[in-house]
């Protein structure tokens, strides 16, 4: 433009020059045109204007990556065969370091090794995966990460909200996505956003069904006298994302659809609640439906009697002595249920498998892979997260458990086929005895089974707000109860 204003302005100048002598300075661009008159001169501003320079495209700003995020670029445009001969260069005869939520990796980690001898005979690689408890793996990363080259080289993890606001906001975790697994699930590396899942697991309401009593609508595990098994929210925190995630508009919809689904005397010991909860929503920046989100929970906080692990839920659950009882739990903990007289997998109902059952099953959570953006070994540890996700065989070491879905289509549909986990509780005469152990699959749960899953993105945007509210509520107490 600046352009366009000069030649405008020179050639208004030598117009003037030409016709009252403004100078001789100016004389030489005011040359006569063939005719003798100084029409070219006149004609020559237009023509600068209607062509004018371009100006120079500004720069591309550079992408500024890590040495790790360089590495995961290149990575994410290989197929795990290109993959795998990247990590035989790197790491043959060294020692690989994993961290996790799961103890598991630990399985598939030699199962990885013997891939990657398929393609050279003479690799070998000593491994060590620590799975830190009480939820320190958040602490342990942090520390690694002021290394210049980190001990760990990935890690398997979980808690969203944690993930997001400790991990990947402050750059001490990378996510690679495979290009195999992309491919999967009809995207591209550059074009899918958000973490890399290994797999989701399902937390679901059960419930002893030896007594009476029936739970036919998520309402009816904070009723009055109830008291749900549940892992406490302090001691495993993803249970408060399910929290959380119960305050997102769509989830919240499914609990005001549930209670408007209960009989009008049920809906009059939670109305008040809800009532009282409608400011509070407001305060909170909620939606329409929030009130009936903050009531659920509150009902659920100050009623749910806290264990220590999901295990020995599931045990007393299923105990004929565990009359009327009720839970949160694990779904694939009914795998390890040792039958006898007194105890069967047969004496719970999942409540969401139920006819006639309303509102939320459970809640659905992640296990996440990625990439330490100081790892000592990226390629590996890219390999070896490709692997995890896109073979059975990399996936292995949770397939075998219903209620654990990969991530990626192709390896789940072969994980199914391979353990057939829709028919779990038939016997070998085909005989459906344990009907409670037929897993209904990804699909239904999280559509049919209104499964509640995990954002780690909304959790962390509300982990303070509603988070923050949620401490405020006084948890129930079984001593003191009595």
């Amino acid at each position: 433009m600046k352009k366009k204003v000069v030649s405008i302005l020179l050639a208004g100048c030598m117009i003037i020059s030409a016709l009252a002598g403004c100078g001789n300075a100016a004389a030489p661009a005011a040359a006569p045109a063939a005719d003798g008159g100084t029409e070219a001169v006149a004609e020559a501003a237009p023509a600068e204007e209607a062509a004018p320079a371009e100006e120079a495209a500004p720069a591309e700003e550079p992408e500024n990556l890590t040495a790790t995020q360089q590495i995961i670029k290149e990575a994410e445009g290989m197929s795990l065969e290109e993959l795998a001969k990247k990590a035989i260069e790197e790491s043959n005869g060294a020692t690989f370091y994993g961290v996790g939520n799961s103890s598991r990796g630990k399985h598939a980690l030699p199962l990885f090794i013997e891939y990657l001898q398929t393609i050279d005979p003479s690799y070998t690689m000593e491994f060590e995966w620590q799975q830190p408890k009480n939820n320190k793996i958040f602490e342990q990363l942090t520390a690694d990460s002021l290394k210049d080259t980190g001990t760990f080289a990935m890690t398997l993890i979980q808690d969203g909200n944690q993930i997001e606001s400790k991990m990947v906001q402050t750059g001490i975790l990378d996510t690679f996505i495979p290009k195999e697994w992309a491919e999967a699930n009809g995207t591209t590396p550059a074009d899918y956003v958000g973490y890399l899942p290994l797999q989701t697991l399902n937390k679901v309401f059960m419930y002893n069904n030896t007594g009476d009593k029936v739970f036919d609508n998520c309402w009816d595990f904070v009723a009055e006298g109830n008291h749900s098994l549940y892992m406490d929210i302090d001691s495993e925190i993803v249970g408060k994302n399910f929290l959380y995630m119960l305050t997102e508009d769509k989830y919240a919809a499914m609990l005001k659809d549930a209670f408007n689904a209960l009989p009008a005397e049920e809906q009059a010991y939670f109305q008040p609640t809800i009532t009282e909860m409608e400011s509070e929503a407001a305060d909170l920046g909620l939606g329409a439906d929030g009130a009936y989100a903050l009531a659920w929970i509150k009902l659920w906080v100050e009623s749910y009697n806290a264990q220590t692990d999901d295990g020995p839920i599931c045990n007393t659950l299923v105990d004929k002595s565990a009359t009327d009882q009720s839970g949160l739990l694990v779904y694939s903990k009914l795998r390890s249920v040792e039958e006898s007289d007194s105890v069967s997998v047969n004496n719970i109902n999942v409540a969401a498998y139920q006819d006639g059952y309303k509102g939320i099953g459970g809640y659905g959570y992640c296990h996440y892979l990625f990439v330490t953006d100081n790892s000592p070994l990226p390629w590996t540890a890219c390999a070896f997260i490709a692997y995890m996700t896109c073979t059975e065989e990399g996936f292995s070491a949770w397939g075998k458990d219903m209620g654990g879905y990969s991530s990626n289509p192709e390896v789940a549909a072969a994980t199914e086929a391979t353990y057939n986990h829709s028919k779990g509780g038939y016997d070998e005469e085909g005989n459906n005895v344990y009907d409670c152990k037929n897993d209904r699959g990804y699909d239904w749960w999280t559509t049919t089974g209104e499964l509640v899953l995990e954002d780690p993105e909304y959790c962390a945007s509300v982990s303070f707000t509603v988070g923050s509210w949620i401490e405020l509520l006084t948890k129930y107490s079984e001593e003191a109860a009595e």
